[in-house]
């Protein structure tokens, strides 16, 4: 899997749903500049953006994506997405994608300093391979975030809540992870309840139901928890959102970390504390997020 693509895409677009929006996608060399120097995508971090699996050129959970961009451009004041236009990106971006699993990014930025609208564009590229992760799993360590879990509610321009391109603080975590011998992170609220990982979502099993924190305290919706999520429910499994205090991570009968591209991996260990693992059930998992879910 070498192919890479790349998508430039004109955010002022007509609102039309039914439009064909091809002459607002500018096909563009991936390995070439693009950007001017003043992009404050580049300078600042000032935008969002989602990370899309793809499997065998079709592009997982489009809906539940293309929700969460619009969120988090309404909570940054980006002029919200044209959805139609957008999910044509994707398609279009899907279709260079071969076998295997790639992985979309749909980048919305403030655009140039000063400049008069936002810079938007789309790349598709081989995702890693993980699938020595979802059958080993990893071992984490617990990070305090900082700050109590009702942060959110108290400071809303924190932007907790949306996919930022201010990935800083998100890398310290996961190089602080692999400096203390493990291979991610999980984010503590100081009043001692679980967040969440730097670049996923956690998924506890705790007794006969599955817990996962519930999105608030700025923790962002994770878009492979709610497919997880239906999975167990049409199983008939109990799977809820609740505020999970720290002492639960140690009693877990399992744990996953859960993303877009990485898929579920099971925890192995929290602090050096070993986890049970339920390599039959994770095993499931990964194969029903392997489906074509739209």
């Amino acid at each position: 899997m070498t192919r890479r693509f790349a998508l430039m895409i004109d955010p002022a677009a007509s609102d039309d749903v039914r439009a064909d929006f091809a002459d607002t996608f500018t096909l563009v060399d991936a390995a070439a500049p693009a950007l001017s120097v003043g992009e404050l995508s580049t300078q600042r971090g000032d935008g969002v953006f989602e990370s899309i699996g793809v499997v065998d050129g079709h592009a997982q959970e489009v809906v539940p994506h293309l929700e969460r961009l619009a969120h988090s451009a309404a909570l940054c004041d980006l002029p919200l997405p044209n959805r139609a236009q957008w999910h044509q990106a994707i398609e279009r971006a899907a279709e260079h994608c071969e076998a295997g699993e790639y992985v979309i990014k749909l980048i919305l930025s403030r655009g140039v300093e000063h400049g008069p609208t936002p810079t938007a564009w789309a790349t598709a590229a081989p995702a890693s391979d993980f699938t020595a992760v979802r059958e080993r799993g990893i071992r984490v360590v617990t990070l305090d975030r900082g700050y109590d879990l009702d942060v959110a509610a108290n400071a809303s321009w924190l932007l907790l809540g949306a996919k930022t391109l201010s990935y800083a603080v998100n890398m310290a975590a996961l190089r602080e992870a692999h400096r203390r011998g493990a291979d991610d992170a999980i984010f503590l609220s100081r009043d001692g309840f679980v967040l969440e990982a730097p670049t996923a979502s956690l998924i506890l099993r705790l007794d006969d139901r599955f817990v996962t924190p519930a999105p608030n305290g700025g923790i962002l919706h994770g878009t492979t928890q709610l497919s997880v999520y239906e999975y167990l429910t049409d199983r008939g499994l109990a799977a809820e959102y609740a505020r999970v205090p720290a002492s639960d991570l140690s009693r877990a009968d399992a744990a996953w970390l859960v993303s877009s591209v990485r898929l579920a991996a099971p925890i192995t260990a929290v602090d050096g504390v070993e986890l049970p693992v339920d390599h039959a059930l994770t095993a499931d998992l990964n194969r029903y997020l392997l489906s074509p879910r739209d």
